[in-house]
């Protein structure tokens, strides 16, 4: 089992498996249904978040057990709080990141490109989404162990932070500033792979200005093939 992993076999869909939740309640990225009541702890929604980080980044297996032995919250509030095991590391992983806010109408599409990318130094700038190159290599490790998370870290987190950049290039298409047959989500997922060949693949550092450059040459070349 890959370090910081969770439990194995169906712990990872959720809570069914811990003793807690009917299997059927509700899936790997939907929100949590509460019925009426006490307004939600948001500290104790954070004393959970943390606790499930700091395993992770101890390279731990995630257990509810731990989970609730590092929190120091009980088994029911922390069944309440999330629908799954998953969906918690989920949240975990995508702590100090946050959702880009829209960009202005009219803005310069190919400086947005190489901005929305971290790319406008010497260096790939990570710290721009105050994620460190180590907690994103993490994250990988975890996410292709297990596909369960993986699908509910896209549709729960990182679809959401590309939703600012691909409207921008669906205003440039509006304006006829790119082609009127372009795949935005494709030039999205050519220049994000090109980033993540480097880490994955290459096992380089994103703070090693070759890639930087690598990666600028690379949107330079989709660019030219955005345009009209």
């Amino acid at each position: 089992m890959a370090a910081g992993a969770m439990a194995t076999g169906g712990k990872t869909a959720g809570w069914v498996a811990a003793g807690a939740m009917d299997a059927g309640a509700m899936d790997a990225g939907a929100p949590v249904r509460r019925r009426p009541g006490r307004p939600r702890d948001e500290d104790m929604d954070g004393q959970i978040v943390a606790a499930t980080l700091e395993i992770i980044d101890a390279g731990e297996e995630v257990t509810v057990s731990r989970v609730v032995a590092r929190s120091g919250v009980s088994r029911a509030a922390l069944y309440r709080r999330w629908p799954s095991l998953t969906t918690l590391i989920a949240a975990a992983l995508d702590v100090g990141r946050t959702i880009p806010p829209e960009y202005p109408d009219g803005v310069d599409l190919r400086e947005a490109l190489v901005d929305g990318f971290g790319l406008a130094g010497n260096s790939v700038t990570l710290a721009v989404s105050g994620y460190s190159e180590e907690r994103f290599r993490q994250r990988i490790r975890l996410v292709m162990s297990d596909r369960a998370l993986q699908k509910a870290y896209w549709q729960s987190h990182v679809s959401r932070r590309r939703v600012p950049l691909l409207n921008a290039l669906r205003a440039g298409i509006a304006r006829g500033e790119l082609r009127a047959d372009l795949d935005v989500e494709a030039c999205f997922d050519a220049i994000a792979g090109t980033a993540y060949y480097q880490i994955v693949v290459r096992g380089d550092r994103m703070d090693d200005p070759a890639v930087a450059a690598r990666l600028r040459a690379a949107v330079d070349m989709i660019w030219r093939g955005m345009v009209v």
